[in-house]
């Protein structure tokens, strides 16, 4: 497996806990504001290490 394939599937698995955060987040809006703003705190972070593996995998050189 290659670098760019492991950072590919890395960014994926990723995503989809970025969405499921943010859905949860909205989800809880409106009944617990609390767990509405931890979901989203934790997909803000999520969103950080997403940008930085795009960020690389963009830079990759290919050999």
């Amino acid at each position: 497996m290659s670098v760019n394939e492991i950072i590919k599937n890395r960014q994926k698995k990723l995503d989809e806990q970025y969405k499921e955060l943010m859905e949860q987040a909205y989800n809880f809006r409106q009944t617990d504001s609390e767990l509405s703003d931890l979901a989203e705190f934790r997909a803000m972070r999520l969103l950080n290490k997403l940008n930085t593996l795009r960020y690389f995998s963009r830079n990759q050189v290919k050999y």
